[in-house]
């Protein structure tokens, strides 16, 4: 048994049964921290990918009705994917050191 401190519960980049939101309580630096990350960078590359291939198929005429469900299918998924990461990374986010203390910020929080 490790003595590792937990930080935060992450929001993992895969549903579980269901569809239902899957959680890992962690430290942020195990095995599946790692596999979280590599799933995400896969997930925003093929999104990244998706979007390029949907936009050759907007400016190409010959791209059917059939064809453009199929991709704006497949959007839907990818932005699904990157929603829960961003949604997950955003938890993530540490706020700057000046913010915790009482000086050196402005009304809108800015250091």
């Amino acid at each position: 048994m490790t003595n590792a401190v937990v930080t935060h519960a992450r929001l993992l980049p895969w549903a579980g049964p269901e569809g239902k939101p899957c959680y890992l309580v962690t430290d942020g630096t195990g095995y599946l921290s790692r596999v979280a990350d590599t799933v995400e960078s896969v997930q925003l590359g093929m999104a990244g990918d998706l979007l390029c291939h949907a936009a050759d198929m907007l400016a190409d005429r010959r791209t059917t009705a059939d064809q453009l469900r199929f991709v704006l299918a497949r959007m839907s998924e990818a932005l699904t994917d990157v929603r829960r990461i961003a949604e997950s990374r955003g938890r993530r986010v540490t706020a700057p050191a000046c913010l915790d203390a009482d000086d050196g910020t402005d009304e809108y929080g800015h250091c």
